[in-house]
């Protein structure tokens, strides 16, 4: 029978109550006694140089408390990238200021160079629109090819429009030249990994508030990593103390990665609470989140693949010109490198791999890391190569895949691109996902299309991913200027129950169920009984926040030790409650036991003591039961799976229908099945909105033309089938207590190269030789795309 509580039970999401029963309480929600608005002036050009703004009007204008420009700022530091990359010659990456407002320039679509502060929103939005901004139009840098010949700046300053020219790993280059010159059978295919808008239900909102009695600020805003958002603050943009600020997240609406990152309102907000003495909010209307969250993807790649004359996979080798948009956020130069670059070995055997990445500034909307970040465009990029190669040389493209599999008698497997896989069965995987698709009923599915005058194709993918970003050491030598480790306190109250301070941060994860389910397994006690405390610096231990499919491999595994620390003092106050000694002890089903004997006393009994010492040896026992526990990983953890998409394509129009979606995945050990089907189910609902129909798309002048959803298309319920989702096929982690992977952008890795395999092979099957077609696949470029053919 399945279990009902601990670690395997499908246990339901205690916080979905608040969820469902509209008892949620989001950043916009809060409400301050005498609190005021703030309302951006937006730039409506992408490129300009500012000649003068004048705010004279707007601030005699009803309600208005205060205006601010970027000449406001002029002293304030930036925002800065949280990874430095060197380019292949040693030169150091180009780092312009991102100013919390725009001054001299401004960059992009949306750019702010002016906020109003107003007793109402509708007094602010309306003085806003009084501020005359005198701004020299510009030419737009948009294309990044075009960017790269410099003949126009997006940063003056700099010189360039290039970031960054990054070789991985270096010493093979030469190596995979040769490869590839030698081949007996190269593959090469020009790929675009279109630009997305991460569309977050709640948008983006930030409430700042300053008392001056104590000197103390605090911000309420929708973070996925408050303590992040404070040392950004107070180390590189504003120096507040970090003692004398305070971060909350509360309910967070979805983030998808565009709330890992410090944006220049937080700040704002922060220091219009202190200069005016009030609370200070500012909320995000569609328009502007559209406009200012930090945009996903866009990378334009070619790649090739070298195999011998019986298929065996000799060499990957990339280019990939990565827009970083404006300004670099704080993960942009990470997501394009070392989250995509050494991934692009894949599954695979292969032993050589070369990846060049050029990130180039344009007059866009920054660009940073989404569900996934760099994992979908080093999959994207393998996987559909892979397929084309298959084609190219008439071979089963499952076989192909399975030939250069990396076996299970061969890990630890050190990949070509420098990462060391520590578990894996991808033939296992492939097998099942061959039975759940149900290979064997395709042939009866193609009759079925062709009945109906459609075209019918299959496609399929296997993926590796990293997710739990480690260990600090590592990536402190790859340029990253922060720790990747977590932290958690598990305080044991007197009574019995217990609260976990978690440093990751929960907004859709589900870690008020999970791990509560961890730390009940561990102790024996009823996990209704543990509390999780998340989102707020001034009572959680300084973490990482929750980003990259890390909260329960990295967090998880603080808890994890923690607990551990819990229950060795809970032994020790147990043998003396029992007068044996402490290595006799044993904890199980919530009772300490003397080993051998019926002598026992229970959790909460041991909790009450802890708190009541009347007679502890003071030498040996602390009175208290409340530990401590930081977790810095000592490897990634390298979830993999096997997918298949089947679509039936209509040959008159060109319009895709998503029909079948299988995903098996290896997640380890599993510890809520329902939760991780259900993020499975996510982010193969983004992966298949990236594939199908969503896609950013700026004119010439660098004017946003996908801007709302009349032209941005979401995936709707009836543009999705239903899934079948397995994973079955764990193998463990072998370098964490848990033994878990992470679980959260698996579906948004592995859907998309599927999804296009599959339409390329109903184009085939429908006698058009189509090797390729970018996405998103919608009718348009299907259609274009037969037509050429």
């Amino acid at each position: 029978m399945p279990k009902d509580t601990g670690i395997g039970a499908s246990t339901k999401r205690r916080e979905d109550l608040r969820y469902l029963t509209g008892k949620g309480r989001y950043t916009d929600d809060i409400r301050a006694y005498g609190e005021c608005a703030a309302v951006f002036a937006r730039s409506t050009v992408a490129n300009g140089k500012i000649i003068g703004i004048d705010t004279s009007e707007a601030e005699k204008m009803p309600g208005v408390l205060a205006v601010f420009t970027g000449e406001d700022f002029v002293d304030v530091g930036g925002n800065p990238a949280g990874w430095l990359i060197n380019s292949r010659n040693g030169e150091p990456m180009k780092e312009p200021k991102r100013p919390v407002l725009a001054h001299g320039k401004v960059r992009h679509v949306g750019d702010a160079y002016a906020a109003v502060i107003a007793e109402t929103e509708e007094q602010a939005r309306d003085a806003a629109e009084a501020i005359i901004a005198d701004i020299e139009d510009l030419p737009a840098i948009v294309d990044m090819r075009e960017a790269l010949k410099d003949e126009a700046l997006v940063h003056d300053e700099i010189g360039t429009n290039q970031c960054f020219d990054w070789g991985w790993i270096e010493d093979n280059r030469a190596a995979t030249d040769e490869a590839i010159k030698n081949a007996h059978h190269v593959t090469t295919l020009e790929l675009v990994n279109n630009r997305l808008v991460p569309n977050a239900m709640e948008p983006r909102c930030s409430i700042g508030s300053y008392n001056p009695a104590t000197d103390d600020y605090v911000l309420q805003t929708t973070s996925q990593n408050p303590h992040l958002t404070r040392l950004l603050i107070s180390a590189f943009v504003m120096g507040i103390p970090e003692n004398k600020l305070t971060v909350i997240a509360p309910d967070v609406g979805g983030g998808f990665g565009s709330k890992i990152y410090h944006y220049g309102e937080e700040a704002l907000v922060l220091a219009a609470a202190k200069k005016l003495g009030r609370t200070v909010k500012w909320t995000a209307d569609r328009s502007e989140a559209f406009l200012t969250d930090a945009h996903g993807r866009d990378h334009v790649t070619k790649i090739e693949l070298a195999m011998d004359k019986d298929g065996n996979f000799l060499a990957f080798r990339t280019e990939t010109m990565a827009n970083v948009g404006a300004y670099l956020s704080n993960f942009s130069t990470a997501t394009p490198t070392f989250l995509h670059g050494t991934l692009m070995a894949g599954n695979y055997t292969v032993p050589l791999v070369y990846v060049n990445v050029k990130t180039v500034f344009t007059n866009t909307a920054p660009v940073d890391a989404y569900r996934g970040a760099g994992r979908p465009e080093a999959t994207y990029s393998l996987e559909r190569v892979i397929d084309k190669a298959a084609r190219e040389i008439g071979r089963d493209p499952i076989e192909l895949r399975r030939q250069n599999f990396i076996k299970p008698d061969q890990y630890p497997y050190a990949s070509a691109a420098g990462l060391e896989y520590d578990a894996g069965n991808y033939d296992a995987l492939m097998d099942k996902m061959e039975e759940v698709a149900d290979f064997a009923g395709f042939d009866a599915r193609v009759k079925e299309s062709d009945a109906k005058g459609l075209w019918r194709g299959r496609g399929v993918n296997a993926y590796i991913e990293a997710c739990g970003i480690a260990p600090s050491n590592l990536v402190g030598q790859l340029g990253s200027r922060v720790g990747l480790y977590d932290a958690a306190t598990v305080r044991v109250n007197a009574t019995g129950n217990l609260s976990v301070m978690v440093g990751a941060h929960s907004h859709g994860q589900g870690h008020e169920t999970v791990f509560p389910q961890v730390v009940g397994e561990m102790l024996g006690i009823d996990p209704a009984s543990i509390d999780i405390v998340h989102g707020d610096t001034s009572k959680i231990p300084f973490g990482m926040g929750t980003y990259g499919s890390r909260s329960l491999a990295v967090c998880g595994s603080a808890v994890v030790r923690a607990t551990e620390k819990i229950i060795a003092k809970a032994k020790k106050i147990a043998a003396h409650m029992l007068e044996a000694s402490e290595g006799d002890i044993e904890l199980k089903d919530g009772n300490f036991t003397v080993a051998g004997t019926d002598k026992s006393v229970g959790f909460g009994e041991v909790a009450l003591k802890a708190y009541i010492p009347h007679n502890f040896p003071i030498e040996d026992i602390e009175p208290g039961l409340e530990e401590t526990a930081f977790y810095d990983p000592a490897n990634f953890t390298y979830p993999s799976g096997a997918y298949c998409c089947e679509v039936e394509v209509d040959p008159e129009t060109g319009k895709v229908r998503v029909d079948r979606m299988t995903a098996v995945d290896d997640f380890g050990n599993v510890i809520n099945p329902m939760i991780v089907t259900g993020q499975v189910h996510g982010g193969l609902a983004q992966g298949i909105g990236q594939a199908l129909l969503e896609n950013t798309h700026y004119n010439a002048d660098g004017q946003l033309e996908t801007a709302s959803y009349m032209d941005y298309a979401m995936p709707l319920a009836e543009d999705l089938p239903m899934y079948h989702v397995d994973h079955s096929q764990g193998t463990p982690c072998t370098h964490n207590p848990l033994g878990v992977k992470g679980c959260g952008e698996a579906g948004a890795i592995g859907s998309p190269p599927t999804v296009v395999n599959a339409v390329v092979d109903a184009l085939q099957r429908g006698g058009k030789n189509v090797t390729h077609v970018d996405m998103p696949v919608s009718p348009h470029n299907v259609w274009k795309a037969m037509q050429s053919a």
